[in-house]
């Protein structure tokens, strides 16, 4: 039965990493890949992915969805809470004065943390409603595309 769980989760993992990577998202899977791409110049949107049913099942959908908007971060990344253990710590380590928390997102401009939306935001919230969020954190802090 174990061995089928871990097939199962596998399939999970490998399903919510795909769905990220298909919208446009760079996936980082080291401490090195997170410091190299969050200290580029200009804005980036970090999606902190999750195999959490509920909120993973709306904020991946949320990822794709908002990034079709006229101001747009310049740079698409994504790390896996409890899978890239070392690349989600990194990261967490600019979302200074946030707790863990996954699905989330940050949004940083030349490497500083400008907006964080975190699980409790994505949570029994609609798609729209986070699509709205991380659109409104583009449109103050985002070039036109």
């Amino acid at each position: 039965m174990n061995m089928n769980f871990n097939l199962f989760m596998n399939d999970v993992v490998r399903q919510a990493r795909s769905e990220i990577t298909s919208a446009g998202y760079t996936e980082l899977k080291t401490a090195d890949e997170v410091d190299a791409a969050l200290n580029k110049p200009g804005t980036t949107l970090v999606m902190v992915n999750s195999v959490c049913g509920c909120a993973g099942g709306i904020a991946r959908p949320a990822a794709a969805h908002a990034i079709h908007y006229d101001k747009r971060p310049d740079q698409l990344v994504t790390v896996f809470a409890g899978q890239d253990k070392d690349a989600t710590a990194k990261a967490r380590e600019y979302f200074t004065g946030f707790p863990p928390s996954s699905p989330s997102f940050a949004l940083l401009k030349d490497g500083k943390l400008v907006r964080m939306v975190e699980r409790h935001e994505i949570e029994g919230h609609e798609p729209m409603a986070v699509v709205n969020k991380l659109q409104d954190a583009f449109e103050e802090n985002c070039e036109e595309m």
